[in-house]
């Protein structure tokens, strides 16, 4: 046993220690001492000067839409419902073409492991330092629920305190990530493979039409998985503490025929969330979404 871990078999006093440690747990300071120039160059790339200023996170990205192609031809080139996924194509992946962002091969994110094709940064994203800090702050819960589970205390009270240190670990790691600028986030949707085609063509357009969010993603086709399965769409957005445009972005989808249409909530998850692990069913017990589509919204002024 771990010298660490058989501090919590019964000690109210570490126990104790444990609770003020995570209430010490400043981000604005962890972040300030964290603050390191990106790995990646800073420089400014003219993604493509023929098209108009627009721009492509994604240029040169085969399984992502070009602006030297029109959308018809993407989508006949990567139809999701018979396009195999394969590591040279993990997604089917399309950029607004007006929201600059940093290029893919330039992007913190590519040194995640699974998590390479999340939204496309804005300049200035310390995605390291928040998956980082995001895994502290996680290390923390755990031993905090070990802690309070070992603590003898009356279940009603520890299942409060715990209920209370996941909320506060949610709200730490979101100030974390906006501090960082790993401000991005996806309403995530679910159809049949017999739909996704039309799904996709209905999101793609409305992507590159500027209608949507900053980006938007579609599973291809897996050979492991039971073709009747659900494939995931994402869409996008630029701030997830920006509810206004999260809102706009829902009413869009709405308007666009693609929320509820199967009787059901969507969901919308923070990138930052995906970064550190936090998925269904995780160990920390954290609500994998941060919004519904039964929320209500604020419209923006």
């Amino acid at each position: 046993m771990d010298s660490d871990d058989s501090d919590f078999y019964g000690d109210e006093e570490v126990a104790s220690h444990l609770l003020q440690r995570v209430a010490d747990f400043d981000v604005d300071d962890w972040a300030q001492q964290q603050r390191v120039h990106p790995s990646r160059p800073q420089r400014k790339i003219n993604f493509n000067d023929e098209a108009s200023h627009l721009h492509n996170p994604y240029a040169g990205i085969s399984y992502a839409w070009q602006l030297t192609e029109t959308i018809d031809n993407f989508l006949s080139r990567l139809p999701p419902a018979t396009t195999d996924q394969t590591s040279d194509t993990p997604w089917i992946f399309i950029c607004n073409p007006y929201i600059p962002r940093v290029h893919k091969h330039e992007s913190q994110s590519q040194f995640s492991k699974g998590n390479e094709d999340e939204a496309p940064e804005e300049e200035g994203s310390k995605t390291a330092i928040v998956a980082q800090g995001g895994l502290e702050r996680l290390h923390l819960v755990s031993k905090f629920i070990e802690g309070m589970q070992r603590s003898g205390k009356a279940k009603s009270i520890v299942e409060k305190e715990i209920r209370k240190e996941q909320k506060q670990a949610t709200d730490d790691i979101l100030k974390l990530a906006h501090l960082a600028k790993v401000r991005t986030g996806k309403w995530l949707l679910f159809c049949p493979a017999s739909d996704v085609n039309e799904m996709w063509e209905i999101v793609a357009k409305a992507t590159a039409n500027n209608e949507l969010g900053i980006a938007a993603k579609v599973a291809p086709r897996s050979p492991l998985e039971d073709p009747r399965k659900d494939r995931i769409l994402c869409i996008y957005t630029a701030d997830f503490a920006d509810k206004a445009d999260v809102g706009r972005v829902l009413q869009k989808m709405r308007e666009l025929k693609l929320v509820e249409a199967r009787g059901r909530p969507i969901y919308y998850k923070p990138d930052a969330f995906t970064y550190i692990g936090i998925s269904h069913g995780n160990a920390w017990g954290l609500r994998v979404s941060i919004y519904s589509s039964t929320d209500v919204f604020p419209r923006r002024a």
